[in-house]
């Protein structure tokens, strides 16, 4: 399943390139919605059908159940498979593979400095980090004051060209079902409108990315965000070229130390991580559940209907535009789901199917692993537990939401709190290794029993009728 505006995008994008081949009298076998083709098997029939294919050439997908459908169904045939490289990211997976055999609990933040040094990003003399330090992600927790993010600049959006509508209109024929809206669809599908989208973000949105990129506001989706996800991931730019000029502006003074390393780390540093962690251990996440979890994935994901603020505005963001910041996808949505419960696939599937940027190499490994805690630690070292007390903190959601973020027992207390602490009370031997969550246990074991018994039967009202809170 895939939501109306990923769909509308993907479609998009590679008609777009289609038309750009054709024009360079490139030929080009492309197979449309409207061409009866009942499945990708059916379209790699009917292609071998009408050519004479000796070696069939293909890009390493970003699917690994694509890459096996691929070499199950050309050695049916008999016919070889030459893998290409996937040139959108700066290292290759042999390079990875090398480079992890290092390390017994490799993390992230090693891959980081090891790329940074390697290709000399934001590197001083003598290998050293400009700055003097790897790692500012300690300057970029800010929160907007009561009067929210001052924002001057629109983000640069584009209106649908008539390959885009015949697209959209396509899908509401076809694919009627789907879920989400396309009334809004406004991203960019070609290489050139990338190109714009990475130069607007850089001139009007880098300079305060590094300070509110963990920030959160109502009514406001993109804040200082650079919205170039879905453009790399469909490989409409390239991560190199990125870097490059995000360095450029800092050089230029055109964004502080703080906003361009920030971003850059997610690019070499996470993005480029979580790639190579995906072709090691994707057969491994598929099957993680390492919290046992149990409960189906509440409906509200789907309609946004919920009287907890934070989930109602970053559900309907993800409805109306196919997108959430990474904060509301961790710390709002992902949150919720670790907290209460939900089966690691059920929340897979949502995030895969709802987001336009949303391709199995950096959604499986990032909901399952990061958000999730599901494979038990490959990804991340602890998982991301917190209470409504971090939303209340990065946003305003809470300010005129139906419950308090201080209160985990009361009638009026908030899911993520109450959860939080039954999370917390379950978890216990998982939490006390942790030198970081430790402290949790030790904070629970201080409140009266008559509390703690109140947050527990809270607890199961909310997984017996979640859909009424």
């Amino acid at each position: 399943m895939s939501s109306k505006q990923r769909t509308t995008l993907f479609f998009s994008a590679m008609r777009h390139f289609s038309e750009e081949l054709k024009q360079k009298r490139i030929k080009v076998e492309y197979i449309e919605i409207n061409d009866g083709i009942k499945n990708f098997v059916d379209a790699l029939e009917k292609t071998i059908a009408n050519y004479d294919i000796g070696c069939f050439q293909c890009v390493i997908p970003g699917d690994i159940r694509v890459y096996k459908l691929l070499s199950d169904f050309f050695k049916e045939k008999e016919k070889n498979i030459e893998w290409l490289e996937d040139t959108h990211f700066i290292a290759k997976k042999s390079e990875f593979d090398e480079w992890i055999k290092k390390y017994k609990k490799p993390r992230m933040e090693y891959w980081y400095r090891y790329i940074r040094k390697s290709r000399k990003v934001l590197l001083g003399d003598n290998e050293k980090p400009i700055g003097g330090k790897w790692n500012l992600d300690f300057l970029n927790r800010k929160s907007f004051d009561k009067s929210g993010p001052q924002l001057t600049q629109k983000p640069l959006r584009f209106k649908p060209d008539e390959i885009t509508k015949k697209v959209i209109i396509d899908i509401e024929k076809k694919l009627p079902n789907l879920p989400g809206h396309v009334s809004k669809f406004d991203w960019a599908v070609t290489r050139k409108q990338a190109l714009k989208v990475l130069d607007d973000f850089i001139e009007f949105r880098l300079s305060l990315y590094g300070d509110y990129q963990d920030a959160m506001w109502m009514k406001e989706p993109w804040l200082y965000h650079s919205m170039i996800s879905s453009c790399l991931n469909l490989k409409l730019l390239n991560p190199e070229e990125v870097i490059k000029a995000v360095e450029q502006a800092y050089y230029k003074n055109k964004a502080p130390l703080n906003a361009a390393e920030g971003f850059i780390r997610q690019i070499i540093g996470w993005r480029e991580y979580i790639h190579g962690l995906y072709w090691l251990y994707s057969d491994v996440w598929m099957n993680s559940n390492a919290l046992k979890a149990k409960h189906a994935l509440p409906n509200f994901y789907w309609t946004g209907k919920t009287k907890m603020t934070c989930i109602n505005e970053s559900v309907n963001q993800v409805i109306e535009y196919g997108y959430s910041h990474h904060i509301q996808r961790l710390m709002v949505t992902g949150l919720f789901s670790l907290l209460y419960g939900v089966k690691p696939s059920e929340i897979h599937t949502w995030y895969l199917s709802m987001f336009v940027d949303a391709v199995a190499w950096t959604e499986v490994p990032n909901t399952i692993g990061m958000s999730q805690y599901a494979d038990g630690g490959i990804v991340g070292s602890k998982p991301y537990i917190a209470s409504g007390a971090y939303i209340n903190r990065m946003s305003n959601y809470c300010k005129n939401c139906n419950y308090e973020p201080t209160k985990s027992s009361e009638e009026n207390a908030c899911p993520f709190t109450t959860l939080y602490w039954y999370f917390v009370y379950k978890n216990r031997s998982l939490l006390k290794n942790n030198p970081r969550l430790s402290m949790q246990i030790k904070n629970w074991d201080r409140k009266e029993k008559k509390i703690q018994k109140e947050i527990i039967k809270r607890s199961k009202k909310l997984f017996n009728n979640v859909e009424l809170f």
